[in-house]
């Protein structure tokens, strides 16, 4: 795909572009770093199906299941648009393109934050864990600003900013049938799963039925913030990145993701304190078993980067069978 004509959208002709690297990462949209002939770079965002390396990529989103795969310049839009109304910082925004005139995808080029004088979060974590430590209370910060932020409804940000409403009649009971999908999905790949299929539905089943009705609406969650996902500027501010699939929901869905994600470090982003513990049990097999159906479904496809994707499933697959045990 040609980016030159993007590039003149979105800084005039006043900056050339030298050249295009394709970044590492993104399994729903491709990322590209934007290199100028004066030294800047910037990020394209492209949202295709040839980028999409998901199963039924070429099927239309739905935006009414919280828990379908979050691709898409529209809820990029309304994402971005949220965060950036309650200080939270993600990159900034030079250009959002859906129109499809002068290509063939809807485009978003964005601030390059790593190419900036920043770094990913994970990365500092594994040079510099003393380092980082100012970065994750500032992420504590953001999760509780992200959780305070309430709804009465759950869903993708882009459906409830346009009145819909999402399906389903609680986010535990969507939980529960996503996680039965993912089951039978992951059973039907590994033998493993296959043996133990009872044993993790009967654990799901007993989960959900100790999942009381929740009061008092439901915070925004990012739905997949690992270090993978949080850059970090200049000026040592987490940047969130990833954004599509932010949605109200339980916020216990996140802190479960949270403390997989960030391992030792996760008590520094607040730990678990106020929050549902029957949720974070329901949500702690249902994550694992779709660590375990997604990676194992990318891997059916061409999906470049196998061994992390395998390496994921099987690390996925052992804690989910240890939860039943």
């Amino acid at each position: 795909m040609d980016l030159t004509v993007l590039a003149r959208e979105a800084f005039g002709g006043g900056r050339r572009l030298a050249g295009v690297e394709r970044l590492r990462g993104g399994s729903k949209k491709g990322v590209h770093r934007l290199l100028f002939e004066d030294g800047g770079t910037a990020v394209a965002y492209v949202w295709s199906a040839a980028e999409n390396h998901w199963p039924g990529a070429d099927e239309p989103a739905d935006d009414a299941d919280p828990l379908a795969h979050a691709s898409g310049l529209g809820l990029f839009e309304a994402a971005h648009r949220r965060l950036t109304a309650l200080g939270v910082r993600t990159p900034r925004v030079h250009l959002l393109d859906g129109s499809r005139t002068g290509h063939p995808a809807d485009i978003a080029v964005v601030e390059d934050v790593t190419g900036s004088g920043g770094e990913n979060l994970e990365a500092l974590l594994e040079r510099d864990p003393r380092a980082a430590e100012p970065v994750l209370a500032r992420l504590a910060d953001t999760l509780r600003v992200l959780g305070e932020d309430r709804a009465p409804g759950w869903g993708k940000l882009a459906l409830l900013d346009n009145g819909g409403v999402s399906r389903g009649s609680s986010p535990a009971q969507l939980v529960l049938e996503r996680a039965l999908a993912d089951l039978a999905e992951a059973a039907g790949r590994d033998d493993r799963i296959a043996a133990a299929r009872g044993r993790l539905a009967d654990g799901l089943h007993a989960r959900a039925a100790a999942v009381a009705p929740r009061d008092g609406g439901y915070g925004l969650v990012h739905g997949e913030l690992g270090p993978d996902h949080v850059l970090v500027d200049a000026a040592g501010e987490p940047v969130l990145i990833d954004i599509e699939g932010l949605m109200h929901f339980d916020v216990e869905w996140e802190h479960v993701f949270l403390r997989i994600r960030f391992g030792d470090q996760y008590p520094n982003l607040g730990g678990t304190e106020g929050l549902d513990r029957h949720r974070l049990d329901l949500y702690g097999l249902a994550i694992r078993l779709s660590l375990v159906a997604g990676p194992l479904c990318l891997l059916d496809g061409d999906f470049p980067h196998r061994a992390a994707m395998r390496a994921i499933a099987e690390y996925n697959l052992t804690a989910a069978l240890a939860l039943v045990e």
